[in-house]
């Protein structure tokens, strides 16, 4: 069994209060959950309104898909409007 993990960073450009970033953030995480059948947590920076980091999570059985999901949804978060990925860390265990 093969877990992928990826952690990224995001910057929110229309966030101008915690009720946006919230609005904008559980948006991204239900698409990301419909899209890819992961698990999505907000991880980090939960009081800043213009940066959030997110938590991704899921199993496979080939080491192979998993970098190819991972990168999938690299590529869905960088072609998002409303947000920008700054950093992401993979990791295949």
């Amino acid at each position: 069994m093969v877990i992928g993990i990826l952690e990224v960073d995001v910057q929110l450009f229309y966030s101008n209060s915690l009720k946006d970033k919230r609005r904008i953030v559980k948006s991204l995480i239900a698409r990301l959950k419909n899209n890819f059948n992961i698990s999505v947590s907000e991880v980090a920076y939960q009081n800043l309104w213009r940066k959030t980091k997110l938590g991704i999570a899921f199993l496979t059985m080939e080491e192979k898909f998993a970098q190819n999901v991972l990168s999938e949804i690299i590529r869905f978060i960088h072609k998002e409007k409303r947000i920008s990925l700054t950093t992401s860390k993979m990791e295949i265990i």
